[in-house]
């Protein structure tokens, strides 16, 4: 084997041990919360030294950015999958409800916390923050559009209706109903999306 490819091969598992630590955050951070989580409940849970996990990320701040980095990615990715024959607002029903999934099933939500301190730790993380300004603008060109095409309601200001999107991706009620009610994955998310696109008025059928 060369060197190059004994480097690749480290790269790689880098790489991969890299994505377990991120994976081993994300899970601590929907259960304990940012103030609760410490680097080593992340070594710990993926089995690794306290050391090795900092030779990844020099600290909780650097990581819980990284994972929310690799989150707001994953949502470009998803929205740039999207068909073009899709409209705006079908385009923005799908990015909600693999964000409501994503939290189903143990992720975290686009916006990570009401607290001050978390939004300002990630306020000085400026890859962080360009890969925020770059989804926020393509969603905001979405709403215009949809609101053009009659499909969203064109008197509400853009950012009322861009900002109350944001807050049903992070909305508490996702985790009562999985925890409280009898509901399955399917009916929640078919239900959050009516709330957020119909709202709670009972709609006339055709």
């Amino acid at each position: 084997m060369s060197i190059f490819s004994k480097l690749n091969f480290k790269d790689q598992a880098f790489r991969l041990r890299e994505d377990a630590i991120l994976d081993a955050t994300t899970t601590i951070l929907a259960s304990k919360g940012f103030d609760l989580m410490t680097m080593d409940d992340v070594a710990n849970q993926i089995g690794i030294s306290k050391p090795s996990l900092y030779k990844h990320f020099k600290s909780k701040e650097d990581l819980v950015g990284a994972a929310m980095i690799r989150l707001i990615d994953g949502a470009t990715a998803q929205l740039d999958s999207l068909p073009d024959t899709f409209t705006p607002k079908e385009k923005l029903s799908a990015l909600l409800e693999w964000a409501l999934r994503v939290r189903l099933g143990g992720g975290l939500p686009f916006l990570p916390s009401t607290s001050n301190a978390v939004r300002e730790m990630l306020m000085r993380n400026l890859k962080y923050v360009g890969r925020v300004i770059k989804l926020n603008g393509q969603l905001e060109k979405l709403v215009v559009k949809a609101q053009k095409d009659g499909d969203l309601d064109a008197g509400l200001h853009p950012d009322v209706i861009l900002y109350s999107y944001y807050a049903r991706s992070c909305d508490p009620a996702v985790e009562y109903l999985q925890k409280f009610s009898k509901m399955d994955t399917d009916t929640i998310v078919e239900n959050m999306l009516r709330v957020c696109f119909q709202g709670l008025e009972k709609t006339t059928k055709t």
